[in-house]
């Protein structure tokens, strides 16, 4: 008979053949692909990712100070040098504008016009607004340069324009008034002076800009929890058992550690000694406590419950999970949405669009306004460049998907970059793989069934045989007869038919085990058994078939269990109109069966790792937005053919590289929440896109002065910049509720 081929799994594609063949490669459950240069940082512009450096400084296209890329292990709510400089600026700037505020404008409120004449007063105003523009405000008025320079008009060419303009035209009024023409003189032969316009803007700018810092901050409090869970401090396990606290930093792989009740995992390992059960919610946002015993992994940053295990550090430092995840994330919170390249075209022409229409604005009022012309023509000009300041526009995306993708981390979905978060809320597609996506992974002995009553003999015979094999069904069988109390015995004569099954002799008696066929050809009939190992094939078991001493003994039934979560997720996916797919390698017979307990009607049985990327690409041309969901390297074609590639946390790295959402769990359940998160970010973005261009819409007109012909209407500078940061705090504020977004 010819041997089946092998399904991707490195399992026989029929169940009733358990080909005794090498295992599958034991997956890096749990990991993530390494970040790259993972020990060095990489600082960025906020406003221009693109723009990276191996050091701090300046922005080349803007003036921004930039920032660290990728999360470090300050603690959670700490401001960074720069956020503080900002903050000093804008107390400065309002010690010194609130006086000048209250000279300027309320002068004739208080009386005070009689002990200040209107020069004096122009000197005291210039003498409290020059420190605030050229002290407080410099960064302000650099990055404006920065902006003309580089040809990258941004937000600041219209800070640093409207303050000068606002700034110098009152310099010249106060030193040089007899120069003015006299349209530029009011009824009482006097000019207007706008230095504390010029003072408000730049005081206004710099709380925006300390707000929109500390909201940065706020988000990236996340990452920084997340990796300030690992403790500084751990319990080190010597070769002679004696046990001492050492810093984490000297902590390396294949050093044993204690980890006492309440304590958190230090780092990545294998328990090698001692039981527990650990609250890995903050890494997979599951709250139920997961068993671990001698051989299990864990993973750095987790809590320990009430038992006290040894475990061996197996990664330390940027290679642990909470290190990757941490990395990982930051990574995808300064890639770009396809909905940013809206914000980006717009941008393209929006400043210079303002620039137009503020000179267009200044030669209206000049030709037309009523007197003074000049003071009014500067003064809606300047409000016209200060109002339509784009920081909201600028805001509305990357903020939305930087809190999206901490939402995601702290409920263990992992987003590689910003597409992939857009492109999720549109899949209605989602084709699931079956081995250790829908099912657990790992085959268990469901069933034993004697032909006489001699059941437990038969298994503890098989047993003893299979232990000499390495095939995944033998480890199966093995488990089982131990959890049942059964000691294997010593085999002799074993041998294994590739496809077939396996023989051996145990304490004088021959076992045979494998399909019917294999059976009849060592002269045993196994027609007894036929009916119940189809039955079992039917339920979607493999079935092996035992024979001793020439006569028909027992079927053992092997099966790879569903997950207790998976039939809640499949549902969960159905009731929002996603349709779900089964693609698997494995037989038809127990791919149908595992669908039906799950309600799925669309099964690809059989098919291999090359099939399995033709059918996605399939399902795509028929219009269909797909994810594919899957956790070996079997898996990995149709995870890069996909609209998006689900990869499981416990499974292959090579999955999780060709993927562009993880799942640290690997519970199907994810998928729901990622699917939600991508709805909610994608909704927020597009709700701060409105705010951003109603807002402008709305604003230009008004500051250039449409409403004044027929109400009289003019929008200060001051008020002008004063809704300028009130939309960029709208902005902040509707991002900043993704943080509470119910997954």
């Amino acid at each position: 008979m010819s041997t089946p081929p092998l399904g991707p799994d490195c399992c026989p594609t029929d169940p009733a053949m358990p080909a005794h063949a090498a295992p599958r490669a034991p997956s890096t459950s749990p990991s993530m692909p390494p970040p790259a240069a993972a020990t060095r940082t990489v600082w960025t512009c906020p406003m221009h990712p693109e723009v990276v450096s191996d050091h701090p400084g300046d922005c080349p296209k803007c003036g921004m100070h930039l920032e660290p890329r990728a999360g470090t292990r300050t603690p959670a709510g700490v401001a960074d040098p720069e956020e503080a400089r900002m903050r000093r600026r804008f107390w400065l700037a309002t010690l010194l504008t609130v006086p000048l505020v209250v000279l300027g404008m309320g002068a004739h409120a208080l009386g005070l016009s009689h002990l200040l004449p209107g020069r004096l007063r122009g000197f005291v105003e210039l003498a409290l607004a020059t420190p605030v523009v050229f002290g407080a405000g410099w960064p302000l008025l650099r990055r404006g340069a920065y902006s003309l320079i580089h040809r990258s008009l941004n937000m600041f060419t219209l800070v640093a324009i409207g303050v000068l303009v606002a700034y110098l035209s009152s310099a010249v009024v106060t030193f040089a008034p007899d120069l003015l023409p006299t349209a530029y003189l009011d009824g009482t032969g006097q000019a207007g002076v706008y230095f504390e316009a010029a003072a408000v803007i730049v005081t206004l700018v710099l709380l925006g800009q300390v707000l929109e810092g500390a909201a940065r901050r706020r988000t990236g409090d996340a990452l920084r929890s997340l990796l300030a869970l690992a403790p500084n401090v751990t319990r080190r396990v010597a070769d002679d058992g004696t046990e001492s606290d050492v810093a984490l930093d000297d902590v390396r792989p294949g050093e044993r550690l204690r980890v006492r009740p309440g304590e958190r995992v230090p780092v990545d390992g294998l328990v090698v000694d001692g039981t527990t059960a650990l609250d890995e919610s903050t890494l997979t946002g599951e709250a139920m406590p997961v068993e671990k015993v001698v051989g299990d992994r864990v993973a750095g940053g987790t809590l320990n419950g009430r038992g006290s295990i040894v475990m061996r550090a197996t990664a330390v430092g940027s290679d642990t999970l909470l290190a990757r995840i941490v990395a990982r994330v930051a990574e995808a919170q300064r890639s770009r949405a396809p909905l940013q390249q809206l914000a980006d075209r717009v941008a393209g022409w929006f400043v210079p669009a303002v620039l137009l229409i503020a000179a267009a604005t200044f030669a209206a009022w000049l030709a037309w306004g009523p007197e003074p012309r000049v003071a009014h023509a500067i003064a809606a000009a300047t409000a016209v460049l200060i109002v339509a300041c784009p920081c909201a526009l600028g805001l509305a995306t990357p903020l939305s998907v930087i809190v999206g993708m901490g939402r995601g981390a702290s409920a263990g979905v992992l987003f590689r970059d910003a597409a992939a978060l857009q492109r999720l809320r549109d899949v209605d597609t989602v084709v699931v793989d079956k081995t250790g996506t829908l099912t657990v992974g790992r085959p268990r002995l469901v069933e034993v069934w004697a032909a006489d009553a001699a059941g437990d003999d038969a298994l503890r015979l098989a047993a003893s045989v299979e232990r000499a094999s390495e095939h995944p069904l033998a480890g199966a069988i093995l488990a089982g007869a131990t959890a049942r109390g059964l000691h294997p015995s010593d085999v002799e004569g074993f041998a294994a038919t590739h496809g077939k099954g396996v023989t051996g002799t145990v304490e004088g008696r021959r076992v045979v085990i494998g399909t019917a066929v294999f059976l009849a050809e060592h002269g045993v009939d196994p027609a007894s058994l036929v009916d119940r190992a189809e039955g079992a094939r039917a339920d979607g078991a493999t079935a092996l078939l035992v024979a001793v001493d020439g006569r028909a003994a027992a079927v053992l039934s092997v099966a790879d269990e569903t997950k207790a979560s998976t039939p809640e997720a499949v549902d969960a996916l159905r009731a929002g109109g996603v349709r779900v797919a089964m693609l698997t390698g494995d037989a038809k017979t127990t791919a149908d069966a595992i669908a039906r307990r799950l309600g799925i009607t669309e099964v690809y049985a059989g098919v291999l790792p090359d099939g399995k990327a033709d059918i996605v690409a399939r399902l795509q041309r028929e219009g269909r937005r797909v994810a594919m969901a899957g956790d070996g390297v079997n898996d990995a074609p149709a995870l890069a053919q996909a609209d998006v590639g689900i990869a499981m946390g416990t499974g292959t790295d090579v999955a999780m590289e060709s993927a562009g959402v993880t799942l640290v769990k690997g519970d199907l359940r994810g998928i729901v929440r990622a699917r939600r998160l991508s709805t909610a970010t994608v909704r927020n973005i597009r709700q701060n896109l409105v705010l951003a261009f109603a807002y402008n819409i709305v604003a230009v007109p008004v500051a250039a002065g449409a409403l004044y012909p027929a109400f009289g209407w003019l929008l200060s500078p001051m008020i002008a910049a004063a809704a300028m940061t009130l939309s960029s705090l709208s902005v902040i504020g509707n991002a900043l509720r993704l943080r509470a977004a119910s997954l």
